[in-house]
């Protein structure tokens, strides 16, 4: 069975001083808080029991939001992050959660929208061996972790903030390992910047030849939403998205529903509370279904 996890800790200094009394995976991107896009990824996959890592402060309020996830027919447990020490460092805090499991790993400010995203997710979730990361081509590939590529297509190195343009495939902030991604985790050195860095673990996994890279291409949007203009652009791309098709994109409620998690009294007993649009759609819902 495969576990996954939400990082949804950090300072978010980036979009002070929004972020100075709101924690950043708590802002609205669009009509639903930040945080319902990353665990609709991990829902979409399959996955039904989740880890949520916060800061101290944040937790409470992630817990007036999700709870439990009884409700989404999904386990939610939560951990703290008491500083940000890296992205790998989930996965320490994460070793007893994870056990002997297969995990994921998503980034809570992370949207990831695409028509064939649940067979990719599935694909992803059913590993047993190795790792799968997924990479977007951008414009400012010096911003993230970046694979390169050799004349045969086939993955040579990651690159953590490279400089020169040697590929614009990032490295988007949602992976799915084997059970031996705490090991790896706890074998490695801070960074000069003082944190674990989840390059590291993915090229432990390419070393080994046991690293599975799927590429989103065209008719795929990705989302790393920690800049004002990466705010906007997500939001305003969702809203264009959901006005022009009628279907809401992260919808937590749909997806449970869609998956089989909870039934329809339990959709329709989650609407009745939303006395907006959002509420009315998971209403309309009930006698119709959408493909993902």
């Amino acid at each position: 069975m495969m576990k996954g996890i939400i990082l949804a800790g950090g300072k978010a200094t980036r979009l002070y001083p929004t972020t100075r009394a709101v924690c950043k995976q708590l802002l609205p991107v669009y009509n639903k808080p930040m945080i319902y896009y990353p665990l609709s990824v991990l829902m979409l996959a399959g996955i039904r029991d989740i880890l949520l890592i916060t800061t101290p402060e944040d937790q409470n309020n992630f817990k007036n939001l999700i709870g439990d996830g009884k409700q989404l027919g999904i386990k939610v447990s939560y951990a703290v992050q008491e500083a940000p020490r890296g992205i790998a460092e989930a996965f320490l805090i994460a070793e007893d959660f994870i056990g002997q499991d297969t995990v994921s790993l998503i980034l809570g400010d992370n949207i990831i929208f695409g028509n064939q995203l649940s067979l990719f997710l599935q694909e992803a979730s059913s590993i047993q061996e190795g790792a799968t990361i997924f990479a977007y081509s951008v414009k400012d590939p010096e911003r993230y972790g970046v694979v390169t590529l050799d004349e045969h297509h086939q993955v040579v190195s990651i690159l953590e903030k490279p400089q020169g343009g040697q590929s614009p495939w990032a490295v988007t902030g949602l992976y799915f390992y084997d059970r031996n991604v705490v090991s790896i985790a706890k074998s490695l050195k801070p960074s000069a910047r003082g944190e674990i860095e989840i390059t590291d673990i993915n090229k432990a996994y390419l070393d080994q030849g046991k690293l599975s890279v799927k590429f989103l291409g065209r008719g795929f949007a990705w989302f790393d939403t920690g800049t004002y203009d990466s705010l906007i652009d997500a939001s305003v791309f969702i809203r264009t998205i959901e006005e022009r098709q009628g279907m809401k994109i992260g919808c937590i409620e749909e997806i449970a529903y869609n998956k089989g998690f909870i039934d329809r009294d339990q959709l329709l007993s989650l609407s009745k509370d939303i006395k907006t649009d959002y509420g009315q759609y998971l209403k309309d819902i009930c006698s119709k279904q959408f493909p993902y």
